[in-house]
């Protein structure tokens, strides 16, 4: 038997992040949501192209068939379509052969409300609006980027999602004193601090919901020694030390477990992603999301000070 829903990890995708909608968009924008309806009831047939986050749904789905008695990973969509238009979504769902089977469709309104009815650990879409929303909501969600990316098609046996500390595992307590201060304050303060672990931060429960799935996999490996591990998570900050003490208890203190940690202290968090090829990176600063990283699909989370005034 399957887990109820409320136990499992879910993730709500926008059919924008899912597939690549972007020609749809543009006669939605240009002729009207009469022009939209009809070339998407005209072409329902038709399969859409695969969106950024895609190899990310792909792969996760991918546990509940090694995972086949538990299935502990549930995909929502939570479109904006209507259920007329979305038949195209269904359909091409149903093409890629992915595992979804539950759905919103809320005809151009936010579907953000219904983020607690799923009991939706990660909300993922390209609007920004929409993110926002839900961050205000206190939902766990992020803006994917459209950025190009060339999935390894033919091997889902590992999922590897890195995030950034400050602003999206833990609040940005330590980086308002960096801005407001600066750095040699920053340094005193999180030494001084060392020991109080950071309030959690807006991608903290989903970082602990995939650390549960990570003791499941321990486990397993425990029983069968062969067994391969599917998730890999990796933490990627601008700390260094002395400030990494901190960091480390934080994780600590949530029940966070993570396979890597890389301290750059300044160096460009490109030169370890373009390595790495995490199949989604998370970061409150865009100024880390450059179109210029290769291959890595990109997550912006509006959170915190360095987005107040955005």
């Amino acid at each position: 038997m399957s887990y109820p829903i409320d136990k499992k990890l879910v993730v709500g995708i926008s059919s924008n992040a899912l597939f690549d909608l972007q020609k749809e968009e543009t006669i939605y924008k240009e002729k009207g949501l009469n022009a939209y309806r009809k070339y998407q009831i005209s072409h329902r047939q038709e399969k859409i192209a695969k969106g950024v986050a895609f190899p990310f749904i792909k792969r996760l789905l991918h546990i509940n068939e090694v995972y086949s008695k538990e299935e502990p990973i549930e995909v929502v969509l939570l479109s904006k379509n209507s259920a007329e238009t979305g038949i195209r979504i269904f359909n091409s769902i149903k093409a890629y052969g992915l595992d979804i089977k539950r759905a919103v469709f809320t005809s151009g309104q936010s579907p953000c409300r219904y983020i607690p009815a799923f009991n939706i650990s990660l909300f993922l879409s390209t609007d920004e609006d929409d993110v926002r929303l839900a961050l205000q909501g206190n939902y766990a969600a992020g803006r994917v980027l459209h950025t190009r990316i060339n999935d390894e098609e033919n091997d889902v046996s590992e999922l590897r999602l890195a995030f950034d500390f400050d602003g999206v595992v833990a609040d940005d307590e330590a980086e308002k004193i960096y801005q407001k201060k600066g750095i040699e304050s920053y340094y005193e303060y999180e030494t001084k601090h060392s020991q109080e672990p950071l309030k959690p931060g807006p991608l903290a429960d989903f970082f602990k919901k995939l650390s549960y799935f990570q003791k499941m996999e321990d486990r397993k490996q425990q029983q069968q020694p062969s067994y391969k591990k599917i998730l890999r998570t990796s933490v990627v900050t601008a700390r260094s030390a002395p400030a990494h003490e901190r960091a480390v208890n934080t994780l600590k203190a949530l029940g966070i477990a993570v396979d890597d940690m890389f301290l750059l202290g300044g160096i460009e968090k490109k030169r370890i992603l373009e390595i790495m090829k995490p199949h989604l990176y998370f970061d409150d600063q865009m100024v880390h999301l450059s179109a210029s990283i290769k291959n890595v699909p990109l997550v912006h989370i509006p959170f915190g000070v360095v987005n107040e005034e955005q």
